[in-house]
């Protein structure tokens, strides 16, 4: 059951794909593909590629997982700086991923140096609300506050699964189009301009 957000463009190489190339980092909850791809070997891998096709347009996710990773403690803001998107992954079954968010989230801010910037929240494991320490209100409640999305997922019952890969990759594309206004073209028209108005390239 690995991630499957969409078909690949035929004959399409990751050098003719739009850009931006998000990077996303599942934060807290451990591992983004431990969690996300159930043919993930952790010690092996912490970082892969997919391409997917997101409303459309081919796009290739370079997915870095650095969380829960001593290793990767040193390096983290350097790879905060380097994110275009970030996934912020706590489990709905443990208050202390949960815990952890708030700094993750105030830590991509300042080496951002933004009051807001593409991320998602997900509540993973979300087939074990039985067992759930974190209510969804209070999930809520903090992405209002952070004025970011928020969602719940699990792989075990392919809930939200690919649907959160696809949401981060829609929020870098506005933030995107907001920070880079696109150039007049030869051709401008106004119904081109809305026809594609998340496309990054």
């Amino acid at each position: 059951m690995g991630l499957n957000p969409g078909v690949p463009a035929p004959h399409a190489s990751p050098a003719d794909l739009p850009r931006p190339v998000p990077e996303l980092w599942g934060g807290a909850d451990g591992r983004t593909q431990s969690y996300f791809v159930s043919d993930y070997d952790p010690t092996i891998e912490d970082s892969y590629t997919k391409i997917c096709n997101i409303d459309g347009i081919p796009t290739r996710l370079d997915i870095l997982d650095t969380a829960g990773q001593e290793e990767f403690g040193a390096m983290r803001e350097q790879y905060m700086r380097t994110g275009e998107g970030f996934l912020l992954i706590f489990a709905i079954n443990d208050h202390g991923s949960f815990n952890e968010i708030n700094k993750f989230h105030t830590q991509i801010l300042r080496v951002k140096d933004r009051d807001e910037f593409p991320m998602i929240l997900v509540g993973n494991k979300a087939d074990l609300d039985m067992q759930r320490q974190v209510p969804k209100e209070e999930a809520l409640a903090f992405a209002r506050e952070n004025r970011i999305p928020y969602m719940e997922a699990s792989a075990k019952i392919r809930l939200n699964v690919d649907e959160s890969f696809h949401e981060v990759v829609r929020a870098i594309r506005r933030f995107q189009e907001q920070e880079s206004p696109p150039a007049p073209t030869a051709h401008p028209t106004s119904k081109e301009s809305k026809g594609c108005p998340c496309c990054i390239l």
